[in-house]
Protein backbone atom coordinates (compact mmCIF):
# COMPACT_ATOMS: atom_id res chain seq x y z
CA UNK A 1 0.00 0.00 0.00
CA UNK A 2 2.64 2.21 0.76
CA UNK A 3 4.55 1.15 -2.33
CA UNK A 4 1.54 2.27 -4.38
CA UNK A 5 0.97 5.64 -2.70
CA UNK A 6 4.64 6.52 -3.36
CA UNK A 7 4.53 5.50 -7.18
CA UNK A 8 1.26 7.64 -7.48
CA UNK A 9 2.86 10.82 -5.59
CA UNK A 10 5.94 10.56 -7.87
CA UNK A 11 3.76 9.95 -10.75
CA UNK A 12 2.35 13.36 -10.34
CA UNK A 13 5.34 15.07 -9.37
CA UNK A 14 6.77 14.08 -12.46
CA UNK A 15 3.48 15.66 -14.30
CA UNK A 16 4.22 18.78 -12.50
CA UNK A 17 7.59 19.34 -12.78
CA UNK A 18 7.47 17.46 -16.66
CA UNK A 19 5.04 20.91 -17.12
CA UNK A 20 8.01 22.56 -18.84
CA UNK A 21 7.79 20.16 -21.30
CA UNK A 22 3.75 20.27 -21.66
CA UNK A 23 4.34 23.98 -22.53
CA UNK A 24 6.90 22.77 -25.37
CA UNK A 25 4.11 19.95 -26.57
CA UNK A 26 0.53 21.66 -25.84
CA UNK A 27 1.28 24.84 -25.37
CA UNK A 28 0.34 25.73 -28.59
CA UNK A 29 -2.89 24.02 -28.53
CA UNK A 30 -3.68 25.52 -25.74
CA UNK A 31 -3.60 28.90 -27.73
CA UNK A 32 -4.74 27.63 -30.54
CA UNK A 33 -8.02 26.09 -28.11
CA UNK A 34 -8.30 29.73 -26.55
CA UNK A 35 -8.82 31.65 -29.97
CA UNK A 36 -10.82 28.98 -31.20
CA UNK A 37 -13.99 30.28 -29.24
CA UNK A 38 -16.04 32.35 -31.10
CA UNK A 39 -15.43 36.16 -30.03
CA UNK A 40 -18.90 36.77 -28.60
CA UNK A 41 -18.18 33.62 -26.06
CA UNK A 42 -14.97 34.77 -25.54
CA UNK A 43 -15.52 35.12 -21.78
CA UNK A 44 -13.24 34.80 -18.80
CA UNK A 45 -15.96 32.17 -17.45
CA UNK A 46 -16.35 30.55 -21.10
CA UNK A 47 -12.69 30.01 -21.61
CA UNK A 48 -11.80 28.77 -18.39
CA UNK A 49 -14.35 26.24 -18.61
CA UNK A 50 -13.44 25.17 -22.18
CA UNK A 51 -9.81 24.50 -21.11
CA UNK A 52 -10.97 22.80 -17.80
CA UNK A 53 -12.87 20.20 -20.65
CA UNK A 54 -9.84 19.82 -22.86
CA UNK A 55 -7.85 19.24 -20.29
CA UNK A 56 -10.31 16.40 -18.44
CA UNK A 57 -10.60 14.36 -21.62
CA UNK A 58 -6.93 14.71 -21.85
CA UNK A 59 -6.59 13.18 -18.34
CA UNK A 60 -9.23 10.11 -19.05
CA UNK A 61 -6.63 9.37 -22.26
CA UNK A 62 -4.60 9.25 -20.03
CA UNK A 63 -6.29 6.72 -17.73
CA UNK A 64 -7.32 4.81 -20.18
CA UNK A 65 -3.75 4.41 -21.62
CA UNK A 66 -2.79 3.65 -18.54
CA UNK A 67 -4.86 0.97 -17.65
CA UNK A 68 -4.07 -0.97 -21.39
CA UNK A 69 -0.46 -0.53 -19.67
CA UNK A 70 -1.06 -1.61 -16.61
CA UNK A 71 -2.62 -4.77 -18.33
CA UNK A 72 -0.02 -5.22 -20.13
CA UNK A 73 2.52 -5.49 -17.22
CA UNK A 74 0.11 -7.79 -15.48
CA UNK A 75 0.57 -10.58 -18.51
CA UNK A 76 4.11 -9.67 -18.20
CA UNK A 77 4.82 -10.50 -15.35
CA UNK A 78 2.56 -13.91 -15.39
CA UNK A 79 5.74 -14.46 -17.61
CA UNK A 80 8.48 -13.99 -15.47
CA UNK A 81 8.88 -12.86 -11.56
CA UNK A 82 11.68 -10.76 -12.45
CA UNK A 83 9.71 -9.05 -15.01
CA UNK A 84 8.07 -5.99 -12.19
CA UNK A 85 11.92 -5.35 -11.15
CA UNK A 86 12.96 -4.92 -15.21
CA UNK A 87 10.50 -2.56 -16.15
CA UNK A 88 10.83 -0.66 -12.56
CA UNK A 89 14.24 -0.41 -13.77
CA UNK A 90 13.12 0.45 -17.60
CA UNK A 91 11.02 3.28 -16.29
CA UNK A 92 13.78 4.74 -14.15
CA UNK A 93 16.40 4.52 -16.76
CA UNK A 94 13.11 6.72 -19.10
CA UNK A 95 12.59 9.11 -15.99
CA UNK A 96 16.23 10.19 -16.35
CA UNK A 97 16.15 10.72 -19.83
CA UNK A 98 13.45 13.07 -19.65
CA UNK A 99 15.15 15.22 -16.87
CA UNK A 100 17.93 15.05 -19.26
CA UNK A 101 15.73 16.28 -22.21
CA UNK A 102 14.06 18.51 -20.09
CA UNK A 103 17.12 20.67 -19.43
CA UNK A 104 18.47 19.59 -23.10
CA UNK A 105 21.53 17.97 -22.02
CA UNK A 106 20.36 15.00 -24.48
CA UNK A 107 17.67 14.65 -26.98
CA UNK A 108 17.62 10.88 -27.79
CA UNK A 109 13.48 10.79 -26.30
CA UNK A 110 13.27 13.56 -29.10
CA UNK A 111 13.59 10.08 -31.54
CA UNK A 112 10.80 8.22 -29.77
CA UNK A 113 8.44 10.97 -29.42
CA UNK A 114 8.98 11.04 -33.55
CA UNK A 115 8.24 7.05 -33.56
CA UNK A 116 4.31 8.00 -32.53
CA UNK A 117 3.89 10.15 -34.85
CA UNK A 118 2.91 7.66 -37.63
CA UNK A 119 -0.72 6.80 -35.46
CA UNK A 120 -0.73 10.88 -34.88
CA UNK A 121 -0.86 11.87 -38.49
CA UNK A 122 -4.14 10.11 -38.68
CA UNK A 123 -5.58 11.29 -35.37
CA UNK A 124 -5.13 15.17 -35.64
CA UNK A 125 -7.04 15.88 -38.74
CA UNK A 126 -10.16 14.35 -36.54
CA UNK A 127 -8.95 16.88 -33.71
CA UNK A 128 -8.57 19.48 -36.67
CA UNK A 129 -12.44 19.06 -37.82
CA UNK A 130 -13.91 19.88 -34.09
CA UNK A 131 -12.34 23.72 -34.36
CA UNK A 132 -14.26 26.11 -33.50
CA UNK A 133 -14.71 25.08 -30.20
CA UNK A 134 -18.93 26.30 -29.70
CA UNK A 135 -19.70 23.34 -27.27
CA UNK A 136 -18.43 21.31 -24.16
CA UNK A 137 -18.56 18.11 -26.02
CA UNK A 138 -15.98 19.12 -28.78
CA UNK A 139 -13.89 20.46 -25.93
CA UNK A 140 -13.92 17.17 -24.18
CA UNK A 141 -13.08 15.37 -27.07
CA UNK A 142 -10.51 17.28 -28.44
CA UNK A 143 -8.39 16.95 -24.96
CA UNK A 144 -9.53 12.94 -25.29
CA UNK A 145 -7.49 12.80 -28.63
CA UNK A 146 -4.70 15.39 -27.71
CA UNK A 147 -3.99 12.90 -24.87
CA UNK A 148 -2.63 10.58 -27.50
CA UNK A 149 -0.10 12.84 -28.96
CA UNK A 150 3.30 11.47 -28.91
CA UNK A 151 5.66 12.63 -25.50
CA UNK A 152 8.13 11.38 -24.38
CA UNK A 153 7.43 12.20 -20.43
CA UNK A 154 4.32 10.15 -21.34
CA UNK A 155 6.20 7.00 -22.39
CA UNK A 156 8.13 7.10 -19.16
CA UNK A 157 5.42 7.62 -16.85
CA UNK A 158 3.49 4.69 -18.78
CA UNK A 159 6.54 2.39 -18.39
CA UNK A 160 6.53 2.95 -14.26
CA UNK A 161 2.13 2.51 -14.32
CA UNK A 162 3.17 -1.30 -16.18
CA UNK A 163 5.24 -2.23 -13.43
CA UNK A 164 2.07 -2.02 -10.69
CA UNK A 165 1.23 -5.00 -13.10
CA UNK A 166 -2.75 -3.64 -12.41
CA UNK A 167 -5.07 -2.04 -14.67
CA UNK A 168 -6.95 -0.16 -12.17
CA UNK A 169 -3.82 0.80 -10.22
CA UNK A 170 -1.77 1.67 -13.51
CA UNK A 171 -4.86 4.16 -14.55
CA UNK A 172 -4.84 5.64 -11.11
CA UNK A 173 -0.70 6.09 -11.39
CA UNK A 174 -1.62 7.66 -15.06
CA UNK A 175 -4.61 9.96 -14.04
CA UNK A 176 -2.20 11.36 -10.56
CA UNK A 177 0.35 12.22 -13.78
CA UNK A 178 -2.23 13.93 -15.82
CA UNK A 179 -3.68 15.95 -12.36
CA UNK A 180 0.62 16.77 -11.83
CA UNK A 181 0.45 18.53 -15.89
CA UNK A 182 -2.91 20.50 -15.32
CA UNK A 183 -1.81 23.58 -13.06
CA UNK A 184 0.62 24.20 -15.89
CA UNK A 185 -1.52 23.15 -18.75
CA UNK A 186 -4.64 25.81 -17.49
CA UNK A 187 -1.87 28.28 -16.66
CA UNK A 188 -0.68 28.06 -20.47
CA UNK A 189 -4.37 28.78 -21.40
CA UNK A 190 -4.70 32.12 -19.34
CA UNK A 191 -1.27 33.43 -18.63
CA UNK A 192 0.77 31.81 -21.25
CA UNK A 193 3.38 34.27 -22.69
CA UNK A 194 4.10 34.95 -18.87
CA UNK A 195 4.45 31.49 -17.84
CA UNK A 196 6.31 30.77 -21.03
CA UNK A 197 8.94 33.39 -20.31
CA UNK A 198 9.66 31.69 -16.45
CA UNK A 199 9.85 28.28 -17.60
CA UNK A 200 11.71 29.05 -20.34
CA UNK A 201 14.90 30.04 -17.81
CA UNK A 202 17.52 28.40 -17.33
CA UNK A 203 17.54 27.58 -13.87
CA UNK A 204 13.89 27.08 -13.51
CA UNK A 205 14.45 23.69 -16.30
CA UNK A 206 17.50 22.83 -14.84
CA UNK A 207 15.96 22.32 -11.23
CA UNK A 208 12.96 20.44 -12.85
CA UNK A 209 15.31 18.29 -14.27
CA UNK A 210 17.67 17.55 -11.75
CA UNK A 211 14.22 16.70 -9.78
CA UNK A 212 13.05 14.53 -12.18
CA UNK A 213 16.64 12.77 -12.55
CA UNK A 214 16.53 12.36 -9.06
CA UNK A 215 12.97 10.58 -9.20
CA UNK A 216 14.28 8.28 -12.03
CA UNK A 217 17.55 7.24 -9.81
CA UNK A 218 15.31 6.31 -6.87
CA UNK A 219 12.92 4.20 -8.85
CA UNK A 220 16.06 2.15 -10.15
CA UNK A 221 17.69 1.93 -6.88
CA UNK A 222 14.53 0.24 -4.87
CA UNK A 223 14.01 -2.80 -7.44
CA UNK A 224 17.92 -3.08 -7.55
CA UNK A 225 18.49 -2.64 -3.92
CA UNK A 226 15.41 -5.33 -2.85
CA UNK A 227 16.58 -7.66 -5.25
CA UNK A 228 19.81 -7.86 -3.33
CA UNK A 229 17.87 -7.80 -0.14
CA UNK A 230 16.14 -10.89 -1.15
CA UNK A 231 19.31 -12.91 -3.06
CA UNK A 232 21.13 -12.29 0.56
CA UNK A 233 17.74 -13.64 2.71
CA UNK A 234 18.24 -16.52 0.46
CA UNK A 235 21.49 -16.79 0.82
CA UNK A 236 21.04 -16.48 4.71
CA UNK A 237 18.32 -19.34 4.73
CA UNK A 238 20.02 -22.28 2.58
CA UNK A 239 23.35 -21.24 4.40
CA UNK A 240 22.74 -23.01 7.61
CA UNK A 241 20.31 -25.68 5.99
CA UNK A 242 23.43 -26.45 3.95
CA UNK A 243 25.52 -26.51 7.45
CA UNK A 244 23.18 -28.72 9.11
CA UNK A 245 22.81 -31.44 6.12
CA UNK A 246 26.92 -31.74 6.38
CA UNK A 247 26.18 -31.85 10.50
CA UNK A 248 24.07 -34.97 9.41
CA UNK A 249 26.32 -36.33 6.87
CA UNK A 250 28.01 -39.61 8.16
CA UNK A 251 30.82 -39.19 5.51
CA UNK A 252 31.43 -35.52 6.62
CA UNK A 253 31.71 -36.24 10.21
CA UNK A 254 34.05 -39.25 9.26
CA UNK A 255 36.12 -36.70 7.27
CA UNK A 256 36.41 -34.34 10.44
Amino acid sequence: MISDTITITSAFMIGLLGGVHCIGMCGGMMNALSFAIPGEKRSAANLSGVLLLYNLGRILSYTVIGALAGSVGWFLQGVSDSTGQTLRVAAGVMIIAMGLYLAGWWRGLAYLESLGHHVWRRIQPIGAGLLPVTRAWQALLLGSLWGWLPCGLVYSTLILAATSASAQQSAFIMAAFGLGTLPVMLATGILAYRLKTWVQLRFVRNTAALIVIAFGVWMMLVPLMSGQHAHMQHHNVLEPLHESSNHDNPAHRQHH
